[in-house]
């Protein structure tokens, strides 16, 4: 088995909290299936030079530049939400990278304000999908795509597009590990309702998971 590679693109006021229990157990591999090969995560930038700066205040180094990503060297590539995609069009590259993505049948996960770049691209139009409220997204030029938002769900995967809003990163990492296949079924809920819910009643399953 390959190791995947994941990209998770980095850009200035990126959401710390939003896309860390997706990256932390993509590289963690106690819960994945044999023979537990692991997830490569490289950060793209729209340079891939200057560190950019999280909300929190955090520097990222990126590992490449947008520019040089291609879909068949990559298992998924991650938008998270960030304060610049509201704010002008400097994101609107990787809202194009994931169209790309995408017609190369590689998959995209998109939180928070990653899903109003791929509305404003016109990415949601024909599938579905939710953000952080069913208004933020009919506001964005160019999108399509209202009659097939899921207000109802925390996340949702519709071929091989992964969407969820800001406060349910937890959520967002499980469809991210669903759709690459990492976790058994019932390992992978049991990781879910232990970090999004604090069942104790996960311990055991994920602890025989792990040996």
């Amino acid at each position: 088995m390959l190791r995947k590679t994941v990209h998770v693109a980095v850009y200035d006021t990126l959401a710390d909290w939003e896309f860390g229990h997706a990256t932390a157990y993509l590289r963690d591999t106690a819960y994945h299936r044999p023979p537990r090969a692991g997830v490569d995560i490289r950060a793209v930038s729209a340079t891939g030079g200057e560190p950019v700066t999280t909300i929190g205040g955090l520097r990222l180094l990126p590992d490449l530049a947008l520019d040089a990503l291609r879909p068949e060297d990559s298992a998924m590539l991650i938008l998270p939400g960030a304060q610049l995609w509201d704010t002008g069009e400097e994101n609107a590259p990787f809202a194009r990278k994931a169209r790309e993505f995408l017609d190369a049948g590689v998959p995209v996960a998109a939180i928070c304000g990653g899903t109003a770049g791929l509305a404003r691209e016109g990415l949601l139009d024909d599938r579905d999908h939710t953000s952080a409220v069913a208004g933020y997204l009919a506001g964005q030029p160019g999108y399509g795509g209202g009659e097939r938002y899921r207000e109802d769900a925390d996340a949702v995967r519709d071929r091989g597009l992964i969407t969820a809003g800001p406060t349910q990163p937890v959520a967002f990492a499980r469809e991210i590990l669903a759709e690459l296949d990492l976790m058994e079924p019932e390992v992978l809920d049991a990781w879910y309702r232990l970090f999004a819910h604090s069942d104790a009643g996960a311990f055991p399953v994920l602890m025989g998971a792990s040996g």
